[in-house]
């Protein structure tokens, strides 16, 4: 008998999580702020991608926001108070080991997964929130959402590892418009430049950013471990070292049983069964 499985329980009203087919849906609920992220989201965030990077009954994750935005970024307002209040604030050595540790704890345990993560964005994506939807593995945006980086607007230089994401997403030309300007980038140039994967009308954004989720979620969950490997690796090595490691996990990927699996159903011409051995 399979055991039910186990759910993740949010310390805050902030955040939404629920768990269907496989797939962690994770919702920053603050849709009166465009989910900006409070100190409470964020907890409840990193908490949550710990969680699901844990549990054997994720496969996947999906990230989105309630409401007509994806993510604010920072809290705008709550930094103008934190600024009437620059006598009694950290040093700048202790405001950046906070910094440090709640960015990694986010968006770099985000982007570190081994599980594949998708982002669907209903409505705008700005400054850190952008940074989280590009940790994902792919984008879905409604027909109305836009991008922006937002920093440079607001005098600050970018966090949660923008300017790397960003460069590896659009190159380095694009990223530097991008951040230099904080233009807006609707959804259809979005897709033009590949900053999403797919544009669908708003209405069907959750029904489409689930469907491709599923599937993930109820893949070859190894595989796709050892093909997020091969991508981050990527941008930094050479060819040669690249098909060296190529080579060592399809070998490792060939002792599966998802691998042994999947060749039997293409052969008695039947969608695969895949169980994550």
């Amino acid at each position: 008998m399979n055991a039910k499985p186990r759910k993740f329980e949010p310390q805050t009203d902030q955040l939404l999580v629920a768990l269907e087919s496989r797939v962690a849906c994770i919702t920053l609920n603050r849709p009166e702020a465009r989910n900006a992220l409070s100190p409470e989201l964020s907890a409840g965030l990193s908490d949550a991608i710990a969680w699901a990077g844990e549990s054997n009954d994720v496969g996947a994750v999906l990230l989105t926001g309630a409401g007509s935005a994806f993510c604010a970024g920072g809290d705008v307002k709550a930094m103008g108070k934190r600024n009437q209040q620059s006598g009694r604030r950290p040093n700048a050595e202790a405001q950046y080991r906070e910094l440090r540790s709640r960015h990694q704890a986010i968006g770099g345990a985000l982007y570190a997964l081994r599980k594949p993560t998708v982002a669907a964005l209903p409505g705008p994506a700005a400054g850190a929130g952008m940074a989280l939807a590009l940790a994902c593995d792919m984008r879905i945006a409604a027909d109305t959402a836009f991008l922006t980086t937002g920093y440079a607007g607001i005098g600050l230089s970018g966090d949660y590892g923008i300017a790397w994401l960003l460069t590896r997403v659009v190159g380095p030309g694009r990223a530097r418009q991008l951040l230099l300007t904080s233009e807006r980038t609707p959804a259809a140039e979005a897709l033009k430049i590949g900053l999403v994967n797919q544009v669908v009308e708003a209405k069907d954004l959750l029904e489409a950013a689930m469907e491709i989720t599923v599937k993930l979620a109820n893949g070859p969950s190894v595989a796709y471990s050892y093909i997020k490997d091969n991508l981050d690796e990527a941008l930094s090595i050479d060819h040669a070292t690249a098909i060296d490691r190529e080579a060592d996990r399809i070998v490792k990927t060939r002792t599966t049983h998802d691998h042994r699996e999947a060749v039997a159903a293409f052969a008695e011409k039947r969608p695969p069964r895949f169980t994550g051995r």
